[in-house]
């Protein structure tokens, strides 16, 4: 069982809190990098707004990116800081060190109310270190920072990292609101989902998916495969996909699964028609049907027909969980499947969840708002793993 904040006492105490902060960053001229997509630090906002309402001083850790233990100028927390100060009102102070007697003494002179953010935590080699002893010992530094520690960064739960394990095991603990509401809402679409239940499943690599589609296969209604990965499963069923991405050493687990689907009657929705173009660019766009991809043509998105097929299994789920992009959505002649199946997703009555990652920042690049939806992730990568199964050391850790 995880606690949730009701089980620490934190008036008066300085917290630790570790939050997900890794926002997509774009080029804002002028060599400056600025923030795309602020969804996730609006995510952070409830449990930084509750700690501070009981009275505490606050010492942010959040990461940006995979820096590999390097501190890099483009993966600087720092613009977070500033937006994170528009967000709550407030002075938020950034500090560009980590570790060291400086930020020591910043972080003593918090008085109640302030906000301190650490630079990327990654910048430290020892966060991400496979040596378990230093992480450790890097979580020992850490921890002097603070009286208590909070676990609030959902999309980091997956990673065996100082800040998100380690740290946990050294000081009083508990979990922050988003993560209570992750674990919630990832425990209906695993345990009791309302029927007919449907996943919706694009990116790249279907190698990131396979997991979650055997997990899940005995759990869902039907199953809608769109994204890079559908060529794997086009390539199964022996159809020619011209230069479209696709995984040769993932072909016979697609075959066992798509035999096992039909096993126990599962339906497997697949495209009937694509977007396809000469190379991986905005250019030249020609709808072919599925069974006539020419071979000197790449697949880019879903075409028409397949977005309204897709788009009408979906409005008739009481639940959808939906992880990854029907096309190259940053393309604007590629983005119209991955809107189609945006805007039925919009439509469905029930519990509708926007898995984390491209998927998130697709809808919000295409006007969607979050209150259009259930609810939307913002763990990509820690939500999979949680649907696959998997046991998340983040949250092992505040057991």
């Amino acid at each position: 069982m995880i606690q949730g904040l009701s089980a620490l006492n934190p008036a008066g105490k300085r917290v630790l809190l570790r939050c997900d902060l890794n926002v997509p960053l774009k080029d804002g001229g002028d060599g400056r990098r600025v923030i795309a997509d602020d969804g996730r630090i609006r995510a952070s906002l409830p449990t930084i707004q509750e700690l501070l309402a009981v009275g505490v001083s606050l010492v942010i850790i959040a990461h940006l990116g995979r820096p590999k233990g390097e501190a890099r100028g483009e993966l600087s927390l720092e613009p977070v800081a500033k937006r994170l100060a528009e967000l709550l009102g407030q002075e938020v102070i950034f500090s560009p060190e980590i570790t060291g007697s400086t930020v020591l003494e910043k972080i003593n002179r918090l008085e109640i109310g302030q906000v301190l953010l650490l630079e990327n935590i990654r910048f430290s080699p020892a966060e991400t270190s496979k040596d378990d002893q230093a992480r450790l010992e890097f979580a020992k530094q850490l921890a002097m920072y603070g009286d208590l520690f909070v676990s609030d960064g959902f999309g980091a739960v997956h990673r065996k990292h100082a800040s998100v394990f380690e740290l946990a095991h050294l000081l009083p603990h508990a979990a922050g609101k988003l993560i209570a509401a992750e674990v919630a809402v990832l425990d209906k679409l695993t345990q009791s989902p309302e029927r007919p239940y449907g996943v919706v499943l694009g990116g790249a690599k279907v190698s990131d998916k396979i997991g979650v589609i055997s997990n899940l296969l005995d759990k869902v209604d039907v199953l809608v495969i769109g994204g890079g990965m559908l060529f794997t499963f086009l390539a199964a069923q022996g159809k020619e996909i011209g230069k479209s991405l696709f995984e040769v050493e993932s072909v016979d687990l697609v075959k066992e699964l798509l035999a096992r689907a039909e096993k126990i009657g599962v339906r497997v929705l697949l495209p009937s028609d694509i977007w396809v173009a000469p190379a991986f660019a905005n250019d030249s766009p020609s709808l072919v049907s599925v069974d006539q991809i020419p071979s000197n043509q790449m697949g880019l998105d879903i075409g028409p027909e397949s977005a309204r097929a897709f788009a009408s299994a979906i409005r008739e789920c009481a639940t959808v969980f939906w992880n990854g992009p029907m096309g190259v959505f940053e393309f604007p002649n590629f983005a119209s499947g991955t809107r189609s199946v945006a805007q039925a997703l919009s439509e469905v009555s029930g519990l509708s969840v926007v898995g984390g990652g491209d998927s998130a920042a697709a809808v919000r690049a295409m006007g969607f708002s979050d209150s259009d939806f259930g609810y939307i992730s913002t763990g990509g990568g820690a939500s999979l793993e949680y649907l696959e199964g998997k046991e998340l050391p983040g949250l092992i850790a505040l057991r």
